[in-house]
């Protein structure tokens, strides 16, 4: 009797534990990411729906990866110019984020809520990466978690050449927007 007893309580702990961690990861493969560059000669704007996104709620890990074709614009021709000519989509097919929440005591992840929250990770356009932090919001709400954010990327950071015919067309820096709704793994 004390053997089932004690194979009860083992099995009952491995799984609540097993439980336990898969509620502490959330992703999407639908987070929505667009960017906007305003100049005096014209707006460009695109959306890319197709956004994968996980985050570890427990160690404040998170990650994006994005395809660059997946980016929309109102114009075919912008399109096809941002894809073969500045972001080369061929031969740099993605995107990615990789960092960790740095005010994670500050984010109540078991609750609901809305947190502001600040990310540092490595952002890698065009086979260039390098480090940013990036403020924005975390609203926890019936198991699902919101993420949303604004920052700013320099195309010239990324060696992404802008020919000299169009460079007044394209903003120095342009304005990059995060929505994403997560959903618990399990």
């Amino acid at each position: 009797m004390k053997k089932l007893s004690l194979i009860i309580v083992i099995t009952s702990t491995v799984f609540l534990a097993l439980n336990s961690h898969a509620q502490k990861l959330f992703s999407t493969k639908t987070g929505h990411v667009w960017f906007f560059s305003s100049t005096p000669i014209e707006n460009i704007e695109a959306h890319n729906k197709q956004a994968t996104a996980i985050i570890n709620t427990e160690k404040g890990e998170i990650a994006f990866a994005i395809l660059i074709k997946s980016f929309e614009f109102e114009k075919a021709l912008m399109q096809e110019h941002f894809n073969e000519n500045y972001m080369e989509s061929d031969k740099y097919p993605k995107s990615t984020f990789k960092g960790v929440i740095t005010n994670l005591k500050d984010i109540y992840f078991e609750k609901d809520g809305k947190y502001d929250a600040i990310v540092e990770g490595d952002l890698t356009i065009h086979n260039v990466t390098k480090k940013i932090t990036v403020k924005g919001t975390i609203n926890k709400k019936d198991g699902v978690i919101e993420l949303n954010a604004l920052f700013q990327v320099a195309p010239k950071d990324y060696a992404i050449q802008i020919p000299k015919m169009v460079e007044n067309n394209i903003a120095k820096t342009i304005d990059v927007h995060i929505e994403a709704i997560l959903n618990s793994n399990n």
